[in-house]
């Protein structure tokens, strides 16, 4: 993933965060199926779609893979606490948690941990590897883990319309 997305050279419109909305909900539409639903002709659509990729708003466009249905079952939230906070430490754990595959998510928090990550693995036995590997890789001061029993709620798109109600003048929508 980028470092810092690159800023937006104007300010986002109404259809843009129509197409955004489309292109979250599914991003294999064609451009004339995005253009038709948000009121546009092809070659403009495909111009800001164009320039929301070159601004750093749309980061990329995947396929959402179902974890169980491929034998990766296991989610773990691991909180981490440090007992370094330099930024020689912080820039050096970040690479090395970014090179292992297993964290899907990582954040730097501000409350009684420093880190939390999202691990997916097959089994107790992979996560014990990986455990092992993780405290192994740099001096930690505390390392809690939750196991996720049940995913009630586990979306990609973005709340687009809380963005857009907060970016019109004075909270009203165009």
């Amino acid at each position: 993933m980028n470092s810092a997305p690159p800023e937006t050279s104007r300010a986002l419109d109404r259809v843009d965060f129509k197409i955004l909305r489309l292109l979250q909900e599914d991003a294999t539409l064609s451009v004339a199926d995005v253009a038709n639903q948000v009121g546009l002709s092809s070659t403009p659509c495909w111009k800001r779609i164009q320039r929301l990729q070159m601004e750093g708003v749309i980061t990329g466009r995947v396929a959402l893979v179902d974890q169980d249905k491929i034998g990766l079952g296991l989610s773990v939230f691991v909180f981490i606490e440090s007992g370094d906070h330099s930024k020689e430490w912080q820039t050096s754990f970040a690479a090395t948690l970014k090179a292992m595959p297993q964290i899907v998510d990582m954040y730097r928090l501000a409350c009684d941990f420093d880190y939390v990550l999202r691990v997916v693995v097959p089994d107790m036995k992979s996560f014990d590897q990986f455990y092992r590997t993780l405290i192994g890789a740099a001096a930690l001061k505390n390392v809690t883990s939750r196991f996720a029993m049940e995913k009630i709620k586990s979306v990609t798109a973005l709340p687009i319309a809380s963005a857009e109600h907060a970016r019109s003048p004075a909270g009203v929508s165009a």
